[in-house]
């Protein structure tokens, strides 16, 4: 999962950005407001941590004008400010869900696996498309119909897992790059068609009738042809 990090406390946000890297999150980190509200437009973030006391633009600003544009990934509000008012004023803004500092890292753990699975459409973690079934937390991939699985690499796993949590759409080249290795990232087209080609072969060898499609001149999309 790729997480955006909206903190301007520089050591508060080097932690947090250790922490959910230790956890396997993808995370980018920007310290304003309109830097924010920009990143969180381009809508290629699963969770959105987002403090409220923030330059340029504070956080509830920011949660009001993304809900009024549609986008409704699920938003963490980060407060200094523990009274009720002020966490009405959140949730009331457009946040899922409210931490108020100093917070506990295993409450915040918890609260983003919560999301998570919201996003995902998932309350056990599994995710599941034709005939493969997905574990969010092994990263395992199998087949329901012949038991076999394989452990999928970090970025063999967020394309799947965006191919699933997209299914019936096909995603370009870009969406891919850019949400799989983040707007920063050198990383060029080549390399989706790399992990493209050892996700297919996973796939593979589990022997699944789901399969990546290439579309000519567009993209990808998961496709699961026959009786599964």
């Amino acid at each position: 999962m790729r997480i955006l990090l909206v903190e301007d406390e520089k050591r508060m946000a080097q932690a947090l950005c250790e922490i959910l890297r230790l956890e396997k999150y993808e995370v980018d980190h920007y310290t304003n407001g309109l830097d924010g509200l920009a990143a969180i437009e381009s809508n290629i973030y699963d969770i959105v941590i987002l403090d409220v006391m923030l330059p340029g633009l504070n956080g509830y600003e920011i949660a009001k004008r993304v809900r009024s544009k549609g986008i409704a990934t699920p938003i963490l509000m980060l407060t200094a400010k523990a009274e009720l008012d002020d966490k009405v004023t959140g949730l009331d803004s457009g946040a899922d869900d409210y931490l108020t500092k100093p917070f506990m890292t295993k409450e915040l753990l918890a609260r983003l696996r919560a999301l998570g699975r919201r996003t995902l459409g998932t309350a056990d973690g599994i995710l599941s498309f034709g005939d493969i079934t997905l574990d969010t937390s092994t990263l395992i991939l199998s087949c329901r119909t012949n038991g076999l699985s394989v452990r999928l690499s970090e970025k063999e796993y967020r394309i799947l897992e965006y191919l699933i949590a997209n299914s019936g759409q096909i995603l370009t080249r870009e969406q891919l790059a850019v949400k799989i290795w983040g707007f920063e990232s050198e990383a060029e087209y080549n390399n989706v068609e790399v992990y493209m080609s050892f996700t297919r072969k996973k796939l593979a060898f589990v022997e699944a009738k789901t399969e990546i499609k290439a579309v000519r001149g567009i993209g990808y999309e998961l496709r699961c042809d026959g009786d599964v």
